[in-house]
């Protein structure tokens, strides 16, 4: 199995091109060892809220270990602080706007038996022929996109990430074959647009897999904070904590259309 190319780019300009050409940007040692040692220790202690749709097995049952934990900012100050780490952040604001925000954050420890997935898109709002995505006159913009913060470092067994860059334009669904894997360091991260197709494989080691999850978007798309229906609610010192980038971040915005 092939990894795919991890090449950070200095230039902010040039980390937004890597996202309109193959799908992804990579930003290398995001979170120093400290941060990811703390975010680790945070996700142990987090059980999940039937109502917020969170999926937590004990190990004790015979399926294999599964904690995903939505409004992960909601729970604990580590997991706010990463709203807006230094390199991920600009991306999105980069490819969203200036008044991006965040549709949702998840906590996501998977154990040794976790199962490959189906390879998948997440969302694709714009769907155009072939040819037409060829031409370079057409730059379909990126709605949503997602950043995986890794907590480990990451290797076969452990069930890496695969992708297939550049099918972010493509209309059929790629074969296995064309899969590329991410092997990068714990605290490196990841940053996606939602509609290249990717999974993710199988644990087939002997520890837990460690990630975090943060979705972006153009204003425009809802934020995905569950139990809806007006049940969610912040937690009073999160909003205590938010400097302006975070509150905005988190749905603070100028009234606008549709306010």
């Amino acid at each position: 199995m092939t990894s795919a190319p991890l090449v950070y780019h200095p230039e902010m300009e040039d980390q937004i091109e890597a996202m309109h050409a193959i799908g992804y940007a990579y930003i290398p040692r995001a979170l120093n060892a400290d941060r990811v040692a703390e975010l680790k220790h945070r996700m142990d202690l987090l059980t999940g809220i039937p109502d917020s749709f969170d999926r937590d097995h004990d190990e004790k049952t015979d399926q294999f270990f599964q904690k995903h934990i939505n409004n992960a900012f909601n729970r604990d100050r580590a997991f706010f602080d990463c709203l807006d780490v230094d390199g991920v952040i600009d991306i999105a604001e980069g490819v969203h706007g200036s008044d991006c925000h965040v549709i949702g954050m998840t906590a996501w420890v998977t154990g040794p038996g976790r199962p490959d997935q189906s390879l998948h898109i997440d969302c694709k709002l714009i769907s155009l022929p072939d040819d037409i995505t060829a031409d370079p006159r057409v730059r379909i913009p990126i709605f949503i996109t997602t950043a995986h913060f890794y907590l480990n470092d990451m290797y076969e067994e452990l069930g890496p990430t695969k992708f297939v860059p550049g099918t972010h334009v493509k209309q059929d669904r790629p074969a296995p074959s064309e899969e590329l894997r991410i092997l990068c360091n714990a605290g490196d991260a990841i940053i996606f647009r939602s509609e290249i197709w990717h999974r993710g494989t199988a644990n087939t080691s002997d520890e837990k897999r460690y990630l975090l999850q943060v979705h972006y978007a153009q204003r425009m798309i809802t934020q995905k904070f569950p139990p809806y229906l007006n049940k969610f609610q912040f937690r009073p010192e999160v909003l205590e904590w938010t400097s302006d980038r975070q509150r905005r971040l988190l749905g603070g915005h100028r009234p606008g259309a549709y306010d």
